[in-house]
Parts: structure tokens; C-alpha cells; sequence
């Protein structure tokens, strides 16, 4: 571990050892882990608790890596479960829908930290974060959540440092988003259609992508992946197979976009009052 990055374990330890006792939002993802990693070793079992939401947005290979994390590290381990479509607001998909999402999330861990005395939660929000269109870091805000790794400048390539140091065994996984973020704004979110992505998606990683995201467009499905794996979809007839599969799953066009695997690229198309508006909290129309 390079010095600065060991410094700021340090620091975050520190901040660690100021609480009494945390619930950590704990997803699965690489962020997540190492701060539920950091406040176990620092708090104890007892005293850190890593609480997963589990819903329609959350594949259940993401959930059950989740648990078998939790679960091979010792860890105090609970599981929320919940419907985001049955609020009529998330399910419309405005341009707000990231804080309307972690709005709600927030609100259910705040009431489990109460019933758990526990003094803080925690989630795994980093300083890569603020370069991206977030809105629910306000939601966070809101709800007092504390995000360590942000305070402490902490970077994404300093959090999978952290996490080989450690030995956890989702270091190098790839950065995940919410089946939700996979729907153009406005178009209604349905089990149905998350479902049919999530598929998508795990298909193509069978296929040896590093990195996927199928962009569900109505009835067509956009397809990134890394652009140095661009070349694979024309090699041995893998185009064919993933046209058929997707078709098979419900999409009748399918895409390949030649930009590349990129984050957030349903947020392209927004304007800067668009993205302000989001930040007020009010679909922006």
C-alpha cells in the first residue's frame, strides 16, 4: 500500500474509533466493504452493523455476493427487503429518481440505527463521487449519513488498495450501479423490465466482458462495454448470439454503442437546469 493511501486508512480509522456504535449500508460493492470492513476491525461485531436492502433493483447474484461477503467475514449482518416500485414517484423515473431512491433508503436505515442504538450510518460514498451527477448524496446529507471515504478524500483506486491489502475477495470487481440507472428518464421502471436488463447483463458477463451495461431504450437495448472489447462482438459470431439472446428476453432492436462503457451515460442528455433541478429535489420537466 502506497504511504498516502496507508495515511488516509489511518484517518479513517481515527473517525472510525469516534463512533460508538454504526450501521453500515453495505451493498456489496467495493466501497461498501471496506468500510464495513474498517469499522468491524475498529468497532467489533458488536458495535458495526452492515444492513443490505434488498429489492427489485438489486440482482440476485449482487444480493447473494452481498450476503456470502458478510457472511465469510464474520460479520454482523442484516437484510432490509422492500419494494422501490411500490412508491409511484421512484417508478415514474424522473431525473430525480437517485435521490428519491436513497431518500427512502435512508429513511428505513434511520429507523433500524434507532431501534439498534447505534450512533451513525454509514455509507461508502468516495471523492470520485463528486465528479458524477449523484443527486441522492443529497439525500444522504438529509439524513445526516456519514460518508468517511468522502471526508478523508479517499479515491476509488485507494478503496480497491485498500481491499487487496485486506484480502477482500471483491477488490477488483467491477464499479455496479442500480438497475434503475439502466432506464432513460421518464420511462416507467417495471419489474418486468429490470428483470429482463439484469438478464441481459449477466448474459453478456458470462460471455467474458469486463464491464456491461445494457441501457434498456423502450424496445431496444443499447449495449456498452469497454472499448478496447468492442472487437470481441464481431469475432466468432458473438453479435448473432447476443442479438438472439436479447430478443429471446424482449428487446426487438439491439444496439452496440460505439462510445464504450461509461458512467452515467443516461445523464448525457441533461441539461445543467435539469441537473439543478434534480438537486432541489423537484422533477425537473
Amino acid at each position: 500500500m502506497n504511504p498516502e493511501t496507508h495515511e488516509k486508512l489511518g484517518r479513517l480509522r481515527s473517525l472510525f474509533l469516534e463512533k460508538r456504535r454504526v450501521l453500515v449500508a453495505f451493498s456489496g460493492g467495493v466501497d461498501s466493504t471496506v468500510c464495513m470492513k474498517i469499522a468491524h476491525d475498529v468497532l467489533g461485531t458488536d458495535n458495526a452493523i452492515a444492513v443490505t436492502a434488498n429489492s427489485e433493483t438489486l440482482t440476485p447474484a449482487e444480493f447473494e455476493q452481498a450476503c456470502a461477503i458478510a457472511r465469510d467475514q464474520g460479520w454482523n449482518h442484516r437484510v432490509i427487503t422492500y419494494s422501490q416500485l411500490d412508491d409511484e414517484e421512484q417508478a415514474r423515473n424522473p431525473v430525480n429518481r437517485c435521490y428519491l431512491c436513497k431518500r427512502d433508503l435512508y429513511s428505513r436505515l434511520s429507523e433500524l440505527a434507532r431501534d439498534l442504538d447505534c450512533s451513525s450510518i454509514i455509507d461508502g460514498a468516495n471523492y470520485d463521487d463528486t465528479s458524477d451527477f449523484r443527486p441522492g448524496m443529497s439525500a444522504a446529507r438529509e439524513q445526516g449519513v456519514v460518508s468517511p471515504m468522502l471526508e478523508c478524500g479517499v479515491t476509488k483506486r485507494e478503496i480497491r488498495e485498500m481491499a487487496r491489502e485486506f484480502g477482500l475477495p471483491n477488490w477488483n470487481k467491477p464499479s455496479g450501479a442500480c438497475l434503475a440507472s439502466r432506464f432513460a428518464y421518464g420511462a416507467r421502471i417495471t419489474r418486468d423490465g429490470l428483470n429482463r436488463v439484469g438478464q441481459a447483463e449477466e448474459y453478456l458477463r458470462l460471455e467474458g466482458f469486463s464491464q456491461v451495461r445494457v441501457r434498456n431504450h423502450d424496445n431496444l437495448a443499447r449495449i456498452e462495454v469497454p472499448v478496447t472489447e468492442i472487437h470481441r462482438f464481431i469475432s466468432n459470431g458473438l453479435w448473432a448470439r447476443a442479438v438472439q439472446r436479447l430478443r429471446e428476453l424482449g428487446f426487438q432492436y439491439v444496439t452496440l454503442d460505439l462510445a464504450g462503457y461509461r458512467t452515467g451515460s443516461m445523464n448525457e442528455i441533461l441539461g445543467d437546469g435539469q441537473k439543478q433541478a434534480a438537486y432541489r429535489h423537484a422533477p425537473a420537466s
